[in-house]
């Protein structure tokens, strides 16, 4: 024999927990989901106003002979800073790599011409397979038009995978 309370209060907060555990539940679920590593990569977007994030350094190559000649501006976006400050790249962080035309104007200063490219690396685990970086490179000023195809990709993190003990990242943040 046991003891029977019927008393509508406690029907009520007995009805109010099911419906919070039932909640509680379905966020774990949620959460759960979201951190399921996915077999297919996203791709990465453009970097909407990454002028306006944190400028990591800039450097100017010269020489016409190797590809991406020309101003390099680097920046990075909150989560990144807290990388390139810990040593360790969180999820989420941005880093996109700026390449200009240098271009000589007629006083014989150097100054920046027209976009190139824009090429951009997201910290992501569902890019596993690229020590959970994604790659892109975008085309002159384009948001759309995308020079890395899933080939080339390897041939980013290849390189990149020189820098491994640097959570493949090149640059470094100088205060």
């Amino acid at each position: 024999m046991y003891l029977s309370i019927d008393i509508p209060i406690f029907r009520g907060i007995i009805k109010l927990m099911k419906y919070v555990l039932t909640f509680v539940l379905l966020m774990t679920l949620g959460y759960s989901y979201s951190l399921y590593k996915t077999s297919a990569p996203k791709e990465v977007p453009y970097p909407e106003g990454f002028r306006y994030w944190t400028h990591i350094k800039t450097a100017i190559i010269k020489n016409k002979k190797i590809p991406q000649h020309g101003f390099h501006h680097i920046y990075a976006n909150t989560l990144a800073m807290k990388g390139y400050k810990e040593g360790k790249f969180p999820e989420g962080s941005v880093i996109v790599f700026d390449v200009l035309q240098d271009t000589t104007n007629s006083r014989g200063d150097v100054e920046e011409g027209m976009r190139r490219l824009t090429d951009v690396m997201v910290k992501n685990h569902s890019y596993d397979s690229t020590g959970g970086w994604g790659f892109e490179e975008f085309k002159g000023d384009s948001k759309l038009e995308r020079a890395v195809m899933s080939s080339s990709v390897k041939k980013c993190f290849n390189c990149h995978a020189t820098k491994k003990d640097n959570d493949f990242v090149f640059s470094t943040f100088r205060n």
